[in-house]
């Protein structure tokens, strides 16, 4: 007869009642839910994490599910602007204003973002004077952001991309513009490096995330494109051209679904546009036409859930 092994099991309100502390390697299941922890012999229940497949921690790291961010920007009239510093964070789980949770090391605007899953990354920019720094701020925690290392130059315009390992800065403008897609590591503190090349020097334009490559659209190169472009996470290698936006746009917004990238607003002279669009993550094609924003608008912000 074969042996039967069983797990430590409750029901999730008992498990929250009880929160007691798993041997390590232990087995925690839910009844009710089917969800089940692992101890690590140290950590209450409640301060547990579930068990996660590989695909979740992958989708982990481009879609939040706690905390929504903002930090830097400029305000005013474009002869008179006030840059910020300001770490602002707002709830994804209850709607309510954000709330200052920390500063950048510098006041700044038009820098890039990168997320790994435990920080916030900001990268180059203007002060009004360009820089090359890139900085971190902890999501477990509200603090300010630290310098843990910088670009290859000073540089702002550039658009933002990130793997479960790297952040990426591609294109932007130094002066002048640039076509180099710039890598730095998240589990090292460390100054990036040059591993491409866009296939263009642009700057003003977006990024997208697939799990597999890092994507650029649009921008001014000079003159504004309808481009898209995609290079590969995992080798250093050039960005090919793999589609076209149904507009050519600058100062657009990117967002990324697990399975397509999105561009959305933006503006070409002379006119701002209110139009969202997709392109696959699967095959390499144009982007379609899939509704429009309630207005249309220059330079937006995108964030995904």
């Amino acid at each position: 007869m074969a042996n039967t092994i069983q797990h430590k099991r409750g029901t999730a309100a008992e498990w929250t009642a009880a929160d007691p502390t798993l041997a390590a390697g232990q087995v925690g299941v839910e009844t009710d839910t089917g969800k089940f922890k692992f101890g690590n012999g140290s950590t209450a229940w409640s301060a547990l994490g579930y068990f996660e497949t590989a695909a979740a921690v992958v989708a982990d790291a481009f879609q939040g599910s706690s905390f929504g961010y903002s930090s830097s920007g400029a305000e005013g009239a474009p002869t008179s602007y006030a840059f910020s510093n300001v770490i602002q964070k707002y709830s994804y789980t209850t709607d309510a204003n954000a709330t200052d949770v920390g500063d950048l090391t510098a006041a700044k605007h038009l820098a890039s973002g990168q997320t790994s899953p435990t920080n916030g990354y900001v990268a180059g920019g203007s002060t009004p004077a360009r820089i090359n720094v890139i900085e971190k701020f902890p999501f477990a925690a509200d603090e300010n952001a630290t310098d843990v290392g910088d670009l290859i130059t000073t540089i702002d315009s550039s658009a933002g991309q990130s793997s479960l390992e790297y952040g990426y800065a591609s294109g932007g403008f130094s002066p002048p513009r640039t076509n180099i897609i710039q890598k730095f590591s998240f589990a090292a503190d460390a100054n990036a490096t040059d591993v491409g090349n866009l296939i263009n020097s642009v700057e003003n334009g977006v990024g997208q995330n697939s799990t597999e490559n890092g994507y650029h659209s649009g921008g001014n190169a000079p003159g504004v494109v309808n481009v898209i472009q995609k290079f590969p996470f995992a080798t250093d290698a050039n960005a090919t051209d793999v589609g076209d936006l149904t507009n050519s746009v600058k100062n657009n917004a990117g967002t990324s679904s697990t399975d397509s990238g999105y561009s959305h607003g933006g503006f070409l002279n002379p006119a701002h546009q209110n139009v969202i669009e997709k392109f696959s993550f699967s095959s390499d094609a144009n982007a379609t036409d899939v509704g429009d924003l309630l207005l249309a608008l220059k330079s937006p912000v995108g964030q995904q859930y």
